[in-house]
């Protein structure tokens, strides 16, 4: 496997751009108020990033939203994963994943 690296040496890392998390943000605060979430995490790695949502802050993540870049080609870059670890969408285009969870806001408030 063939690792990039900043101009420093480290590892490069896959992170949400200001346009992902614009929309994730949005439906986590849509989510927060119906509520139904209560907090989050951010992880950026060297394949993934994942923003976790949670209900509790000390319990498992409900959902994971995750980008992994080297899937773009393939099934898509985007995917929301379940507690249980089942991949509920994935896909190429965020919006579109994200509406999977938008659902169950519509739910929650119904």
């Amino acid at each position: 496997m063939n690792i990039q690296t900043t101009p420093y040496g480290q590892p490069e890392t896959v992170a949400f751009d200001r346009w992902e998390l614009g929309l994730i943000l949005g439906l986590y605060g849509r989510m927060v108020a119906a509520g139904e979430w209560r907090d989050y995490g951010i992880s950026h790695l060297s394949d993934a990033a994942i923003f976790a949502v949670f209900r509790r802050t000390a319990e498992h993540p409900l959902y994971r939203i995750e980008k992994r870049p080297r899937l773009a080609r393939a099934q898509g870059q985007y995917s929301v994963i379940g507690m249980d670890g089942r991949i509920l969408k994935r896909g190429h285009d965020l919006k579109t994943v994200l509406r999977v969870l938008e659902r169950k806001l519509i739910r929650a408030i119904g």
